[in-house]
């Protein structure tokens, strides 16, 4: 007894499973939720909240017109500065270093003193413009 087979047909048509395929593909892509790069985010607090800070735990810095650095009314260069940020860190890691600035004080002044508490790992960094 023989049987039957049916030969061989060549494909005739594949665009319908390369359409399902590209579908599937769409579907899971949508569905996959990607994590879009949301820039940098940054926790600013409220405009009318205030912070208690403690005259222990404040370090106060001015720089004036002409870009001198003072604390506590005198005068001190960047060496000095960094080493009584780091004693303070040290002592109180909760530390408040805040930067008082002169309007017309030169804009790299203010840049490095921000660098110079940013590289001395202090987590409570504030400045303000002083009044004219």
């Amino acid at each position: 007894m023989k049987l039957n087979r049916r030969a061989r047909r060549p494909a005739e048509n594949s665009s319908a499973l390369s359409d399902l395929a590209f579908l599937l593909i769409v579907y899971f892509i949508v569905i996959a939720g990607f994590n879009a790069n949301k820039g940098f985010l940054m926790n600013l607090p409220a405009e009318d909240s205030a912070r208690t800070v403690l005259k222990d735990d404040l370090l106060r810095f001015e720089l004036d017109a002409a870009g001198t650095l003072l604390f506590q009314g005198a005068a001190v260069n960047v060496a000095q500065a960094k080493n009584t940020i780091k004693a303070a860190v040290a002592g109180n890691p909760n530390i408040v270093v805040a930067l008082s600035v002169d309007p017309k004080t030169p804009w790299q002044q203010v840049v490095s003193f921000v660098e110079l508490a940013q590289g001395l790992a202090v987590d409570s960094f504030s400045f303000s413009m002083t009044k004219q």
